[in-house]
């Protein structure tokens, strides 16, 4: 008989650090928002969620890796929000953040789920914090449910 394992949604007790980033700071505040209402939902406490604001999305990656080192966390949140632009600079950007979080969520030792809005308007970026549902928020609860589900295979 095969044998299923699935995380469950209950944050109860979990130690959680959202990294979150400054640019695009009205859209990311709204992500932040969806992800603090989806935890507190799943009975995390004020005092188990840490939140740590850094200047752009770029930085994210490394301030992912200094929480890992900190080893308080079940789980880490990086939230941000970059929009195409006229320049190169998007493609640069979103893929040096992508392959910094692939490499940490592979090498590291605390699950974290990919909480980056990477969207070619600003519109679009808007409808996902929270016009046409809450990123933050689904991010979040992914995050919730990976925790359970790795911890249930140790």
């Amino acid at each position: 008989m095969s044998r299923t394992i699935e995380g469950k949604l209950s944050a109860e007790g979990l130690r959680i650090a959202i990294a979150i980033s400054r640019f695009n700071r009205g859209i990311t505040e709204k992500l932040l928002e969806g992800a603090l209402s989806c935890l507190h939902r799943l009975g995390a406490s004020e005092e188990d969620v840490d939140v740590l604001w850094v200047p752009g999305a770029f930085e994210l990656p490394q301030a992912v890796q200094a929480l890992m080192r900190t080893q308080q966390y079940d789980g880490i949140l990086p939230l941000g929000c970059v929009i195409r632009g006229e320049t190169p600079h998007f493609e640069y950007i979103c893929q040096a953040v992508t392959q910094g979080l692939t490499r940490l969520a592979l090498e590291g030792e605390v699950p974290l789920v990919y909480g980056i809005l990477t969207t070619d308007t600003a519109e679009q970026a808007w409808e996902r914090a929270g016009i046409k549902g809450n990123k933050g928020a689904e991010a979040a609860e992914a995050l919730v449910e990976l925790i359970h589900a790795l911890q249930a295979l140790e």
